[in-house]
């Protein structure tokens, strides 16, 4: 049975990983085991060799160029040690990979569309990670510094099971955990990736009998069903589709996610199931949390958060969701995604404010 063909992501991700992407992945876990065993100290410089060295066999040299000098630029601003200085660079930098100038000649790069999109992809990600160690290399001390040089920066960017596609995980995390050496066991990590190539199996055949099944996106594409149909069959493609998603980024951020942890790092929780979920707040809280960390310690917390007035409240979660919205792409579909979900937040925030004063709390 044909697959419907309209879910862009899933389709872009499978062609790439049964291509190249799962051998990489592959050669890096066994890069990694083999460094755990026999010298655990150089761990972290052999897998930025293997994730450099997989860089350039996939984006070519100019595709490494771009991502090196994305790091270095990056790296020689966070000198100044000001953080709107260094965000300032990180948009520019992601402003970049919106010029149509800019575009078309990444474009001649290569020969296929699928070629250039895999590097707009990694480079968009790799803009977190640089901006994730520059904020933290700004807020630590100097005598910190050995743990925020370049090469600890490379090792992070490069880091290659997060490196196409995430998920998101913060310098501070990833140094800590990275230098930390512990007890290595092959029964242990063997028994890890037995059961978690199992529960990622399951989740990516569940995903192909969704995508062959129940055609959700084919049906959304095209207006005339649409328009035929009755509120609980529109509500019901919706509670479909974001089914699908959740199912599609199990597999996505799962395989990443056993490899971070067969490295011996933590990684960060894979997505609840939406249909536990009644909330904004607890969505984007528990979907993506790597994103959810990254956007709490990088702007929402400098700009106040919840801990400053509600109007400092109101524009902190605004400047959240905008960054969020410009870092997908900024088109104007996604300004709008973007202010929704931030009524949605102030709504359930201003009600919690308003449930938790005494009189009212004594009225219910």
């Amino acid at each position: 049975m044909p697959q419907d063909p309209m879910d862009f992501e899933w389709s872009y991700w499978i062609e790439w990983g049964r291509e190249h992407i799962l051998w990489l992945l592959a050669g890096h876990l066994l890069v990694s085991q083999v460094s755990r065993l026999l010298v655990e100290k150089y761990k972290p410089w052999c897998l930025m060799v293997y994730g450099m060295a997989a860089c350039w066999l996939l984006l070519g040299i100019k595709g490494f160029a771009v991502v090196l000098l994305h790091a270095a630029i990056s790296f020689a601003v966070a000198q100044f040690q000001l953080s709107l200085l260094t965000w300032l660079c990180s948009l520019i930098l992601l402003s970049t990979l919106r010029i149509p100038a800019v575009e078309e000649a990444k474009r001649k790069w290569y020969d296929t569309e699928n070629e250039y999109y895999l590097l707009l992809f990694t480079v968009s990600v790799r803009c977190l990670f640089c901006t994730s160690f520059s904020l933290e290399y700004c807020w630590h001390a100097p005598t910190q510094k050995s743990t925020h040089s370049f090469p600890w920066m490379l090792a992070y960017v490069f880091y290659y099971p997060t490196f196409h596609n995430g998920p998101l995980v913060n310098f501070d995390e990833f140094n800590k955990q990275m230098r930390r050496q512990e007890a290595f066991s092959v029964k242990t990590n063997l028994s890890i990736l037995i059961v978690g190539i199992i529960r990622i199996f399951f989740w990516w055949c569940l995903a192909e009998l969704m995508i062959h099944l129940m055609y959700i996106h084919a049906l959304y594409s095209s207006a005339l069903p649409l328009e035929s149909a009755s509120y609980w069959a529109l509500g019901g493609l919706a509670l479909a589709q974001v089914l699908f998603f959740y199912v599609k980024y199990l597999v996505l951020y799962g395989v990443p996610a056993l490899l971070l942890q067969m490295d011996g790092l933590t990684p960060p929780p894979l997505p609840c199931c939406v249909s536990l979920m009644h909330s904004f707040t607890k969505m984007w809280r528990s979907f993506d949390v790597g994103l959810h960390r990254f956007l709490v310690r990088y702007i929402y917390v400098p700009m106040g958060g919840s801990q400053s007035s509600l109007l400092g409240t109101l524009f902190s979660t605004a400047l959240t969701f905008a960054f969020v919205s410009y870092w997908h792409g900024g088109q104007s579909y996604l300004w709008y995604w973007g202010a929704l979900n931030w009524l949605g937040v102030i709504v359930e925030n201003v009600t919690k404010r308003i449930l938790s004063i005494s009189l009212i709390q004594e009225l219910i």
